[in-house]
């Protein structure tokens, strides 16, 4: 069981590991043995998560997010299986935890007037200071 908040935790059932053999350094270790973790995440299906949180995770999960509605979370970061786990689970609940967040909802504001008539007074003097410099 995975704890995010107070409120929401993802059970073991709606996780899935699966280990495959690593790129990059290491030598015969990376031959060897199956280091990287891929994390699978039924956040479709999982009924711990409300639908305004899951929308927001599979925009914010972006092409993690598989057209079964899974989020699949590619670890290799280290040589140590239970290390690349460990990370795994955790940019997993922090993905759930940005998704948690409610967006603050932006109200749109317009310049005050003030602000328009000194910006039209400066266009009017960078204008006269261009024309000034023309041939008569």
């Amino acid at each position: 069981m995975l704890r995010i908040d107070d409120r929401i935790t993802i059970e073991d059932w709606e996780l899935t590991e699966q280990f495959t053999r690593a790129s990059g350094p290491g030598g015969q270790n990376v031959n060897k043995v199956s280091t990287a973790v891929e994390l699978r995440f039924e956040a479709e299906r999982s009924p711990n998560l409300p639908d305004p949180v899951k929308r927001r995770l599979r925009r914010l999960a972006g092409r993690r997010w598989t057209n079964d509605g899974a989020v699949l979370i590619f670890v290799q970061d280290t040589r140590h299986q239970p290390r690349n786990r460990e990370i795994a689970r955790e940019r997993l609940a922090e993905l759930v935890r940005r998704a948690i967040e409610v967006p603050k909802r932006r109200i749109p504001t317009k310049p005050t007037k003030g602000s328009v008539r000194r910006r039209l007074e400066a266009k009017k003097q960078r204008g006269e200071v261009k024309a000034l410099r023309r041939d008569p």
